[in-house]
């Protein structure tokens, strides 16, 4: 396991402006925004699927390793780095005990 980072116990969930959905036309998760969408990869719609803001990082990394057990090592560095770009680019925000998420 690698060492913890601040934001580990952080409760990501998707940004106000943002839907997370299936679509089957385009047989991926897409996340919808008033501009338009980004068509997500596997990895990138798993991950978001469970950030609900009622999962930790580390929690969501768990269960992602339990789900797929043969990718254990590379789940948690990708999935770490996923909601650290994803919040860079203001698809999620953390929830932290304690405060409230930026408003838009």
């Amino acid at each position: 396991m690698t060492p913890s980072h601040p934001l580990d116990h952080a409760r990501p969930r998707l940004a106000p402006h943002f839907m997370f959905r299936w679509e089957a036309s385009q047989q991926a998760y897409i996340l919808l925004y008033p501009e338009g969408l980004i068509k997500l990869n596997v990895s990138a719609g798993e991950i978001l699927k469970r950030c609900d803001g009622q999962r930790s990082v580390d929690d969501i990394v768990a269960d992602l390793q339990a789900a797929f057990p043969d990718s254990a090592a590379q789940i948690e560095s990708g999935t770490r780095a996923f909601v650290d770009t994803a919040c860079a680019k203001g698809w999620l925000q953390l929830m932290v005990a304690g405060a409230q998420p930026a408003r838009d």
